[in-house]
């Protein structure tokens, strides 16, 4: 058996989330000694984990907590359990999508800076150089 710091150590998690996890039900097979101390056996391990992982993934805990509970009804709930899935994968493509912009908005930006310190462009990024013509 794993105390919470063992298994924040463990998987990179602070002791707070652990605990955080735990008390929001994340963590269903998680055991208590007599005197209320969280102890953690591998499954709760492989639960936080899921749940980390799931977090990791962007996912947000009311959408964590069903697919907990929806794990814990059983096989009839897998179409449910993949569906919980399909609808974070469309909101990481979104998220990639909007970072592949920044990206592209980042570079494009730091070419004129380099063409700005090469001397091929006037330093037309400086805002406080902006005409309020140009601004606009």
């Amino acid at each position: 058996m794993f105390t919470v710091k063992d298994v924040s150590k463990m998987l990179d998690l602070t002791e707070h989330t652990v605990r955080f996890y735990t008390d929001k039900g994340l963590v269903p097979s998680v055991k208590r000694d007599k005197n209320n101390i969280r102890l953690f056996d591998e499954e709760s391990i492989n639960w936080l984990t899921g749940v980390k992982y799931l977090r990791d993934c962007g996912m947000p805990l009311d959408a964590v907590k069903q697919y907990v509970d929806l794990c814990l009804e059983g096989d009839s709930t897998i179409r449910q359990r993949w569906q919980i899935i399909q609808d974070q994968i469309i909101k990481a493509k979104a998220q990639k999508a909007e970072a592949e912009r920044r990206l592209e908005y980042l570079e494009k930006k730091a070419a004129l800076y380099q063409e700005t310190m090469n001397h091929q462009l006037p330093d037309q990024l400086n805002p406080a150089k902006w005409s309020k013509q140009s601004a606009g």
